[in-house]
């Protein structure tokens, strides 16, 4: 027991404190993209398909990448010039609608997750219980919402908890691109909820179908079948990544308005 206690003493206090201390990332972390360049353009339409298999990026209006099929991967900055495309260890990156998740170069800003409206906010505010429906995900983005009730996140300290059952939930969390045996067993957990409920899309696979996009046995995303409320990007989204999103669907974060947008900021650029 004693040598219990000074193990205890010895680990200190391990839980963050975020939101009132930034989390601090390495410099290969992999956050938000950025367009730093977009004089190459016009090579977008030539990357092999290896480099961007799920066509994150477009080059119709200039360079432009979408968050919601972006795999995050390393090799896709290989693929154009150099300059062009890069990651910053900024790790905001959840929106509340699916066409915020598009960046191009020319402005290379991004307006993040609102807050519910009052009356849902008053609700769910100080207690939210999600039920997390893993739709056929790889379990990247579960294992990371896993990890968000260890020690060191402790998310029932913001009074958002997971349930076991649909009917004792406020809102649905899922991942996965939706195979075709989870379409009908989604729908069903959805229509368990009692209104008014929320839903959460977490990953590119929940965005956009991820690496399995337009395959026979997937819906690509959530989108289409049940409406979505908040959007949480990456492949998978950081456990941060996903508390920032939960914390301004519920307007705990300061600054978090409507029309909030957040900027390139060089404290986050990796180079």
């Amino acid at each position: 027991m004693w040598q219990i206690l000074k193990n205890r003493i010895k680990q200190g206090y391990r839980t963050c404190k975020y939101p009132k201390e930034e989390p601090v990332f390495p410099q290969r972390f992999r956050g938000r993209p950025v367009i730093k360049n977009t004089q190459g353009a016009q090579t977008v339409d030539q990357i092999q398909s290896a480099k961007d298999p799920t066509n994150a990026l477009s080059s119709k209006d200039g360079l432009a990448v979408d968050m919601g099929r972006l795999l995050f991967n390393e090799d896709i900055k290989q693929a154009l010039p150099p300059g062009a495309f890069d990651y910053l260890t900024d790790y905001r990156m959840a929106v509340s609608k699916r066409e915020d998740l598009i960046l191009s170069g020319k402005e290379n800003e991004l307006r993040l997750a609102s807050a519910l409206e009052q009356k849902m906010k008053k609700l769910f505010g100080r207690s939210l219980k999600l039920r997390e429906v893993c739709a056929g995900s790889c379990n990247g983005c579960d294992s990371e919402i896993q990890a968000l009730g260890n020690v060191v996140f402790d998310l029932s300290r913001f009074g958002i908890q997971f349930v076991a059952s649909p009917r004792h939930a406020d809102g649905l969390m899922i991942t996965g691109p939706v195979t075709k045996n989870m379409e009908y067993a989604l729908k069903k957990s959805y229509e368990a909820v009692p209104e008014p409920k929320i839903v959460i899309a977490v990953g590119a696979c929940a965005i956009s179908g991820g690496p399995f996009v337009n395959s026979p046995e997937v819906k690509n995303g959530v989108d289409g079948l049940i409406p979505v409320d908040l959007y949480i990007p990456g492949c998978p989204p950081h456990p941060f990544t996903i508390l920032d999103g939960l914390l301004r669907l519920l307007g705990r974060l300061e600054g978090n308005l409507p029309d909030s947008r957040v900027k390139l900021n060089s404290k986050f650029l990796n180079k």
